[in-house]
This record gives C-alpha cells, structure tokens and sequence, in this order.
C-alpha cells in the first residue's frame, strides 16, 4: 500500500472515529479529545472573562526566572522559577512544583497557580512536560505518560538542589492532565511529600473508558487499530497526524464541552502559542503515540501514597468530575476531596474568584513544614 492510499483511509477512518468516538473522549488531549473541524465556520464567541479570569496574571511581589534541569533520561525538561520577593534566601522554604493541563504549556494555567502559591510564601515552579512547550522531546505533542511522571521527579531534584528550599519540604500541584501524572510520580517518590490535584483527569481512563464510560471495547480497539495504522506511515516516513485536542472554530454542532475548552484555548483568555509549533497543533497530541494512555493506570495502587497527604479539588459542574471521586474513592488517608460550587471543569484553570488559593495554602502550610 502506498504512503497516499494509507495516509487517505487514516483519515477517512480517523474522520468517523473523531465524529463518534473522540467526540465523546473530551479531555484527553487539552483534557479533551474533541471533534475536529469537519464542519462549515461559524463566528466564534469572544472569551468568558467572568469569575475573575486571569491565566496571564502576573505579581510585582514574585520574581520569575526560567530554568532547566535534566531528567532520568538526560532531556531537558523547562520550567518557571518563581520565589517570593520577601522570602529569606537564607533559611530553607518548602516548594512546588505546578503541572499544566494535558496538550497545554506552563503558560496556560500553570504559571497563574505558581505565581500565586509564590505571594503566598512557597518557592513555586510550573515545568512544562517534555515533548511539549519549552521542554526537550522530539516529535512535539507526543504522549509519554511515563515521561510526564519522571519530570514531577526530577522537578523535585532541582529545586532539592537550590540552597533556599528545604528539599524535605516539596508538594506538588497537577491541573487537569497532570494530576494523574503527579498521582503517577508520587506513588515512586516519596520525595513528593504533598499532592493537590485541581480539575483532574485520569488520562489513561479517558482514553479507554471515555467520559462516564461511555466508549465500548470495540471503539477502544478501532482507535488502536487507526493508531496503529499511522505508526506504520511515520515508520515509512509520513508525517505526524494530531488528534483531538480543542477545535479550531466553532461550528452549529460544537458539543458544550469543545466549546468550554474553545473559550480557554482559542481565545485571548488562554491561548498561547509556543515556539516550534503552529496554532493548528496546540494542544493536539500525536494520533500515533496516544494509544500509550491505554497502559496509564494512575490511580492502581494510590492507597500507598498514604501516609503523604492527598487533596482533590474540582468544580461541582465539571465534566470530569468523575475522575477526582475516583481517585478519591481509592486514596487511603489523609486524604481531602473539595468540591467548587458552581464551577466548571476549565473554570478552575484560571478563575481566580473560583480557585481555593486559600484551600491550597492552608493544606500546604499544614503538609509542608
């Protein structure tokens, strides 16, 4: 078979599954696998800047200084270092390190929560995950969840390294995508003394169970298959084919949950493009390379983080809030689950009258000596 007949029954095949299939993982991806653009434009909303909205906030009170450090496997894995203009450089200080949502960067989300964990007194720093932002990995937008782990692990090795943090002292904090991922590297490192989640998603039953398990085993297998499919065309030497992810225009037949991820990641509220990638790839992982989530269990086994404390935070609306009471559900304790009233999956990426900044102090303050 040629690489052009392969190439047009991928994306016939890709087209119905993204239709029937995709459509109803959202989330994977942005933390949604959602339809792609198949339909005619139609004008598209201008952004929800209620509640507060402020994902590019910034502190006069913090100073930020962008870092990289090195991982297990020798790649680099970028961050933003950001410490409290009145903290004492002299003594030791507890830590963060703050994970983006699945298929964003750490300027979407997760420097907003760094900066304000910093004003409240913590060295804080957001990491972007390899193969995405600013972090080392080729091809960009490839799924590796075992490399998303290992970059919580080695964020705790460098800020460990810094004279003024306490290296006895370091949580972390995973929005949507990265809280399975950090669930995932605490459950090895019990260097991760304390471990917030916010809007989580569970990536790896979001791509085989879908939301509210709404996909069959014969969906799962047909994904694979196509996956697989356009392993053999890079193998023969095709280009990457990018799935899901939030969709670039809104149309009459947008699904409510494209369409809050659209307010976020389309519109002036949160979209930020990175270097070495186009509008049309943000947030898209790679067709070939997600199959990797259907081998992701994060929360097999997370009643061994236990003693450690675990805090769950998601908005009473979210679409996926199935996740955190999950994970909930099969934490031993400490543990804390924290429901939002009123607020929505992506409300807690940026929302700043909605995100329980103060919840968050208050359980590090306690976990974090």
């Amino acid at each position: 078979m040629t690489h052009e007949t392969q190439l047009d029954k991928l994306k016939t095949t890709t087209s119905g599954l993204e239709r029937r299939y995709i459509l109803k993982m959202a989330g994977a991806g942005v933390a949604a696998l959602g339809a792609s653009s198949f339909f005619d434009a139609v004008s598209a909303r201008a952004q929800d800047m209620s509640n507060g909205a402020s994902n590019f906030y910034t502190s006069d009170r913090v100073t930020v200084q962008k870092v990289t450090f090195k991982t297990q496997y020798q790649t680099s894995v970028a961050g933003n270092l950001f410490v409290p203009d009145n903290m004492d450089r002299a003594v030791k200080n507890p830590a963060i390190i703050v994970g983006h949502p699945m298929g964003a960067v750490k300027e979407q989300s997760a420097n907003l929560y760094a900066t304000r964990m910093a004003e409240q007194g913590f060295v804080a720093m957001s990491i972007d995950l390899p193969f995405w932002g600013e972090s080392e990995g080729q091809p960009r937008n490839l799924v590796s969840p075992e490399a998303y782990a290992e970059a919580f692990s080695a964020g705790v090795d460098f800020l460990g390294s810094q004279a003024f943090v306490d290296r006895r002292n370091i949580g972390a904090i995973g929005v949507c995508g990265s809280g399975s991922f950090v669930i995932s590297a605490a459950k090895i490192d019990p260097r991760i003394k304390a471990i917030a989640t916010v809007s989580m998603y569970d990536m790896g039953a979001a791509f085989r169970d879908a939301l509210n398990k709404s996909q069959t085993v014969e969906q799962r297998k047909a994904f694979i298959s196509t996956a697989a499919e356009q392993r053999w065309a890079e193998a023969d030497g095709a280009n990457p084919q990018y799935i899901g992810g939030t969709t670039l225009e809104l149309t009459a037949d947008t699904d409510p949950i494209q369409r809050e991820f659209y307010d976020f990641y389309r519109t002036p509220r949160g979209a930020f493009t990175p270097a070495g990638v186009t509008r049309e790839t943000t947030t898209k992982p790679s067709l070939s390379s997600s199959v990797k989530f259907m081998n992701f269990y994060p929360f097999n086994d997370i009643e061994t983080i236990s003693p450690r404390p675990m805090l769950f935070i998601s908005g009473d609306q979210a679409h996926s809030k199935e996740f955190s009471q999950d994970a909930y559900n099969r934490a031993s304790e400490p543990k804390e689950l924290v429901w939002i009233k009123g607020a929505g999956h992506v409300d807690l990426y940026d929302r700043v009258d909605l995100i329980p900044f103060e919840k968050l102090k208050g359980f590090f303050d306690q976990h974090l000596a």
